[in-house]
């Protein structure tokens, strides 16, 4: 492990879950931070306790990823002392309904798109130019399993988060033969806000995602961000894909079912003497009937 105490670590969408646990876990390795969110109040409780655990330097950017200008303009005006910045963890992101492509949400679409493809577009641009320049930087994006593989009703999320993996590869190319670093980090399901986010708010529905299944934490995710980032200068760990023990792919996940539980979505399993079997829903709100079958919810990134 590479020491990074003292280095500047930029972490978008930081106000809660994955992003917030990166902040933890670099805070703990003696970094400071540029804490980025649209919720300053959850930044400023964020870095309180930061400072009062490790003591740690914070900066606040009351920050919409998807605003062009605002982006510009708000690390344009990053103090001297905060503008080398040396990790730069594209965090924000957002899924929106699982509705089927012919019924979809364009507002939906648009928050997705402006949030998961452009918001790290912009503040990659910004800040990548300055680390060529100083020789020295890391740049870790935060994609998806759903960039790997679609999944029923994930149609516009899959595309965004393939669309990073893209960009993280072809960033990779276009710094081929300067320092810097690229790193995608790719979960599956992740127990964050996630689902809450997806579903607009419905928090009974979001809870139903998690039920009979073990997912990731966002401190396991935060665990593997810091580890890519303390390798050696001459290893770039390029992907990461990382799966719950419960889950073998974006579609299939392992579920404990007990008699006597509510099962999700209102049904129950065919047969009432079953301990634990694999099971699926095609689509959210319409169980599957059979015990081997697709699931097309996946957690992952974290609201901005």
């Amino acid at each position: 492990m590479v020491s990074i105490q003292d280095q500047i670590v930029l972490i978008t969408g930081a106000s809660s879950g994955i992003g917030s646990a990166c902040a933890q876990s670099f805070a703990q390795a003696g970094t400071q931070l540029i804490l980025a969110a649209r919720r300053l109040d959850r930044l400023e409780e964020l870095a309180a306790e930061l400072k009062q655990q490790f003591n740690t330097q914070s900066y606040l950017l009351a920050l919409d990823v998807c605003d062009r200008s605002h982006v510009k303009t708000s690390l344009d005006a990053l103090p001297a002392a905060w503008k080398q910045i040396d990790i730069l963890i594209n965090n924000a992101g957002l899924s929106r309904g699982l509705d089927k492509l012919q019924e979809g949400n364009i507002q939906d679409w648009e928050e997705m798109i402006d949030t998961n493809i452009k918001g790290l577009l912009y503040v990659t641009r910004e800040i990548v130019p300055g680390m060529v320049s100083r020789g020295n930087g890391q740049v870790i994006n935060m994609g998806s399993i759903a960039g790997h593989q679609t999944y029923p009703g994930g149609n516009v999320y899959c595309a965004t988060k393939a669309a990073v993996r893209a960009l993280s590869e072809g960033l990779k190319m276009d710094l081929l033969g300067t320092p810097v670093r690229v790193c995608s980090v790719d979960p599956g399901m992740v127990e964050t806000a996630f689902s809450q986010v997806r579903f607009h708010g419905d928090a009974a529905r979001a809870a139903q995602v998690y039920q009979g299944v073990t997912p990731l934490s966002p401190e396991d995710i935060a665990d593997i961000v810091l580890f890519c980032a303390t390798r050696p200068p001459h290893v770039n760990i390029s992907d990461v894909v990382v799966f719950p023990t419960d889950q073998a792919s974006a579609t299939l996940v392992h579920v404990e079912v007990r008699v006597g539980v509510i099962f999700p979505f209102h049904q129950e399993p065919q047969s009432s003497s079953v301990n634990q079997k694999i099971l699926g829903f095609e689509s959210l709100g319409r169980a599957s009937h059979t015990l081997m079958t697709q699931l097309s919810i996946l957690q992952d990134a974290e609201p901005n």
